[in-house]
């Protein structure tokens, strides 16, 4: 899947495309989905920096702009970023007010399933089928698959749903370390392979097992034999 990013010369269209996304999501959802994502967008189009990628408002003014009060912000703020979808850029210390980002990433990810709701042409145009999967990069030897049961199985599994083309390449070769404390060990069949996953494929991982098992925070990813 090609990330979205919303900067550049079609920076407008793209803004409309992560909005369309998020609302069709919304829509095919029950009525708590529905009211956590509309209140996001709200934040996204009242003071969303998205040059900076920087959302910063104080619980009192999103209670406002919600109509709610200060306890149902921290509530829904916190889901927001356990799905992944905000992440929390500095914390709100000594009268200084948090800083949020968005994880756009994230939101297509999770948003893909709808894309057809919206029509084929939008699914298409912001990689919705498989010929958009960008496969340049490519492991140099492609590993052997390996098994996997328990909660490393259940987050595989939910990794191939996601983007299978990427799986295939990257994740599908991952053995199960064990868990230790809250976290994960997933052992990559070369340094390279490591290294390229720990780059650019942790958050994904970490957020898979996550919804697994929300005890598990923390994923190390180390070659066999290391």
């Amino acid at each position: 899947m090609q990330v979205l990013r919303p900067v550049g010369r079609e920076a407008a269209a793209k803004k409309y495309d992560l909005l369309s996304a998020m609302m069709a999501y919304a829509l095919a959802g029950d009525q708590h989905r529905q009211r956590l994502i509309m209140r996001l967008m709200s934040l996204i189009t009242t003071r969303y920096n998205w040059q900076r990628n920087e959302l910063t408002m104080g619980q009192r003014e999103i209670a406002r702009l919600w109509s709610v009060d200060e306890r149902t912000v921290k509530r829904d703020m916190a889901r927001l970023r356990s799905l992944g979808w905000l992440e929390l850029k500095r914390a709100g210390v000594r009268g200084r007010v948090a800083m949020h980002g968005l994880d756009i990433e994230r939101i297509m990810l999770d948003t893909k399933p709808v894309w057809p709701n919206i029509g084929e042409d939008f699914a298409s145009r912001i990689g919705g089928t498989p010929e958009a999967v960008d496969t340049k990069v490519v492991p140099i030897r492609r590993a052997t698959p390996v098994q996997a049961n328990g909660l490393w199985g259940a987050a595989r599994d939910y990794l191939a749903g996601e983007d299978p083309a990427l799986f295939d390449a990257w994740i599908a070769s991952l053995a199960d370390g064990g868990i230790e404390d809250d976290c994960q060990t997933l052992l990559a069949p070369s340094k390279f392979h490591a290294a390229y996953v720990r780059t650019h494929l942790l958050k994904r991982l970490q957020m898979a097992l996550r919804r697994m098992d929300g005890t598990v925070s923390v994923v190390r990813v180390i070659a066999r034999g290391i």
